[in-house]
């Protein structure tokens, strides 16, 4: 059996903003029965991602139960570890399908201009072609490839990459898997899924900043 580890942190540092999420989480990973206490408590996975959908108080929660429980690695029986694992595939297959692909909500909003055909859309890794437009919530235009005039227009390529490659801002990349060919869509991208906390002061975007992108999508290869 091992040994149970000392408290890292008291109960007062447990609810100080000075603990992050990320170091909680590791701790729990590290230390936990990994294959059932971890299931239970949704903490399996990258820390990152982890990260993004647990709630402080619920790792607080956790991080007491432990000890209350005294669930920590090496301390059960393979056979009733190999039991309980089968038991949480069983009875929570659905939930293990939705935790793989859920961070969350979504992190942008997509309101349809002019509809697509409705049949093409693109799929991780194809090459998909674009106009767009980009600005702040006040209306700035911080980029777009839409030349002034028609003319000039027929003579430019719109922006090509390969879509659901992380080519793009996670906004864009999961907003155009959504979009049809000849879809013009305004794509409203919070700052998690954009420039987060750095913003892009190269181009004029702010720290924390909402993008509103209007994109048609020309083609998809």
């Amino acid at each position: 059996m091992a040994a149970e580890p000392e408290r890292e942190w008291s109960d007062e540092q447990l609810k100080s903003d000075d603990l992050p999420k990320k170091d909680l989480i590791k701790f729990l990973q590290d230390n936990a029965a990994h294959s059932v206490f971890l299931v239970e408590h949704k903490l399996m996975g990258n820390i990152k991602n982890v990260a993004k959908t647990a709630k402080k108080e619920q790792l607080i929660i956790a991080y007491n139960q432990l000890y209350e429980s005294q669930r920590f690695k090496g301390s059960e029986p393979v056979e009733d570890v190999t039991e309980q694992i089968k038991t949480v595939k069983l009875d929570d297959k659905p939930k293990e399908v939705k935790e793989v692909v859920d961070e969350g909500p979504p992190r942008f909003t997509r309101s349809v201009l002019k509809k697509g055909d409705k049949t093409n859309f693109p799929k991780k890794g194809d090459t998909v072609s674009c106009w767009y437009t980009g600005s702040l919530e006040d209306g700035t235009v911080f980029d777009t490839n839409i030349p002034t005039t028609a003319r000039k227009k027929k003579q430019t390529k719109p922006l090509s990459f390969k879509a659901g490659m992380g080519k793009v801002i996670r906004g864009w990349d999961e907003g155009i898997m959504i979009m049809s060919k000849g879809e013009t869509a305004r794509l409203e991208i919070e700052p998690e899924w954009a420039y987060g906390k750095k913003g892009l002061p190269d181009s004029k975007i702010p720290p924390n900043a909402k993008l509103i992108f209007e994109v048609e999508l020309v083609a998809v290869d």
